[in-house]
């Protein structure tokens, strides 16, 4: 990462207090003998990658936020190991000054659901800024058609001007998506039949990053709070987590889909599952496992139903910041690295594991 790519992550990622216990990053582990190596799929030499998102039907997909002064693109489709702007190159030729409604602004991840559709979060927040311009959104791309579906905005109340929203999950079956937001702390729960929405588990300690937790990773410290989300395959239920501490978390699904579940309820229904891990994204599989990455180890763990975590893969010249998941049909976990908090060992990259 550039010198000025570090000191706008600075905006997102605040100082931890000093004198805090610090976890060190030289520990190996102990990794499953049945799991492959890691295989390379797509890399990139000329921008920052964050997400990756795999269709049904295999076609590979990543996107690029804009955090630096170099920006070129927003979503693309890899082609033949080759970046193409998605859906179109309008959607992504945006420029500072210009109109963001219908343009990507600042993308933090895709995620290509179970119906053929290919789902994106634009933060809209450059260089981990303030929304530009009102210009957050969530859209829903037809894969089948290449055409927008539909464009999600949401009130200041819900995710307004210091919201940065980041990883999302899509529950078909009820009609619901869950965003969180990294920024300050929470979740967005939007219904995607109505357009209505509302933030949730505010300020709650589930979604605030852990003060006893001293993350630091090639010397810098930084505290970053809800960030990775994961919804079991029967859709009861949403994992999530802050970023820079080892606790995970769980609520029941049917609470956050009745907008009318007090605010309190919310709270007192919160699982806390204990200390694993400090991960960026996280994805359930269908048998109700859960794939993290390990960010001080540059590894993977896989968390079974009953909370069991083993490591499954460690490369700590290849998973530099492992940050996005996505399972594809033929069963491997694609893995995005996007390098946070090192200087740039280019291209940045997408691998797979076959699970």
């Amino acid at each position: 990462m550039s010198k000025l790519n570090l000191l706008v992550l600075g905006i997102f990622l605040a100082a931890c207090n000093n004198g805090q216990t610090t976890k060190t990053t030289t520990d190996s582990v102990a990794t499953s003998p049945a799991v492959p190596e890691l295989e390379q799929v797509f890399a990139d030499s000329a921008y920052q990658l964050t997400g990756v998102a795999v269709a049904k039907d295999g076609r590979l997909f990543t996107n690029y936020p804009y955090w630096g002064d170099k920006h070129g693109y927003s979503v693309v489709e890899v082609v033949n190991g080759k970046p193409v702007p998605y859906p179109d190159s309008a959607w992504n030729s945006f420029h500072k000054g210009e109109d963001g409604q219908n343009k990507f602004v600042c993308v933090q991840s895709v995620v290509a659901d179970d119906q053929g559709f290919l789902w994106v979060v634009d933060a809209a927040g450059i260089g981990l800024g303030p929304v530009y311009q009102g210009a957050n959104k969530l859209l829903k791309i037809n894969l089948a058609t290449n055409q927008v579906d539909k464009i999600y905005h949401f009130p200041e109340t819900v995710a307004g001007k210091d919201s940065y929203l980041n990883d999302i999950r899509i529950d078909n079956e009820h009609g619901f998506a869950y965003m969180t937001t990294s920024t300050n702390g929470g979740i967005v729960v939007l219904n995607i039949k109505t357009g209505e929405s509302r933030l949730v588990l505010h300020d709650h300690y589930s979604v605030q990053s852990d003060k006893a937790y001293h993350f630091e990773l090639n010397g810098r410290q930084m505290t970053v709070n809800s960030d990775g989300i994961a919804l079991t395959a029967d859709q009861q239920w949403l994992y999530y987590k802050p970023l820079t501490d080892d606790k995970l978390y769980r609520i029941n699904t049917s609470l956050l889909r009745n907008f009318k579940t007090s605010m309190k309820t919310l709270q007192d229904s919160v699982k806390d599952l204990g200390r694993f891990v400090t991960t960026d994204g996280m994805i359930c599989d269908t048998a109700g496992n859960l794939y993290l990455g390990d960010l001080e180890k540059s590894a993977i763990v896989k968390i079974t139903p009953d909370l069991q975590m083993h490591y499954i893969a460690q490369d700590k010249k290849q998973l530099l910041w492992p940050d996005s998941y996505s399972i594809s049909a033929d069963g491997y976990l694609y893995i995005s690295c996007s390098q946070i908090t090192y200087s740039p060992v280019l291209p940045y990259k997408i691998f797979r594991l076959k699970l």
